[in-house]
């Protein structure tokens, strides 16, 4: 009896690890038309997801996955879970690894807010990452989903808007957890200076720094820290991009 009990405790756990390897269950819509250009711009606020760093593999979360913009820039693995009713439209075996750029907000003029309503984990992805997984005429799959390490290209950048003394400054391109913690600046003429999320990707200090170079410290979701130091000139214009040669890797 003993022995039968330690036997479907060790079966449960293995089970449960298989489960959690594979990922959550959650669904899939597409949006954005076949070339993924509907999809660009969005409520992280990178515009341009080719200029970001993204491209088109990318996908809006809902309000449960989204977290108010904490999201932002995360990278998720997910494929068909072809176990589930729906999973007939599955392309089995495939997965693809589509990055967080946009929010999928609630319908309630759907039962439950439809499928990106309150407590529902559903990606609605980039026509070309979702054709790597389900079929075209489906609409909707069930999938299966992991948040994963970020892989980028290049190094973080940041994208000054604002006025004299309000800057938005969105943060982009991050590897590791991919999305941002935390967010500091710092002018030729001052400290470090607290940034706040004003909405998205956007980090946002009321501080009049224009004429001063600028160097900022960007602490990720995953607990890594960087410093970019002399990141824009003295120089530096509103509305002008920054790339650096630094990046994350957790």
């Amino acid at each position: 009896m003993a022995k039968s009990l330690i036997l479907c405790t060790v079966l449960l756990a293995a089970c449960l690890a298989l489960a959690a390897a594979q990922g959550s269950p959650g669904t899939a819509t597409f949006y954005g038309g076949a070339d993924g250009w509907g999809t660009m711009g969005g409520a992280c606020g990178y515009g341009n997801l080719y200029d970001a760093g993204y491209g088109v593999l990318n996908a809006a979360l809902s309000q449960t996955l989204f977290n108010d913009g904490a999201s932002c820039g995360q990278c998720y693995t997910i494929t068909c879970d072809g176990s589930r009713p729906g999973g007939q439209y599955c392309k089995p075996g495939n997965s693809i690894t589509v990055t967080a750029t946009n929010l999928c907000p609630a319908n309630y003029a759907l039962p439950n807010g439809g499928w990106c309503g309150p407590g529902r984990p559903h990606f609605d992805m980039s026509q070309p990452a979702w054709e790597n997984i389900g079929i075209y005429q489906a609409g909707v799959i069930p999938v299966l989903y992991q948040q994963v390490k970020c892989s980028r290209n290049g190094g973080v950048r940041f994208s000054i808007a604002g006025c004299n003394y309000f800057l938005l400054v969105n943060i982009q391109n991050l590897g590791g957890s991919g999305s941002v913690g935390a967010a500091w600046i710092k002018g030729d003429n001052t400290g470090w200076i607290q940034m706040s999320r004003n909405w998205g990707a956007n980090w946002q200090a009321l501080a009049g720094l224009v004429g001063q170079g600028l160097s900022f410290a960007v602490t990720t979701t995953g607990g890594q820290y960087i410093q970019f130091l002399n990141v824009a000139p003295a120089w530096w214009q509103f509305g002008q991009t920054y790339t650096t040669y630094q990046n994350f890797y957790y």
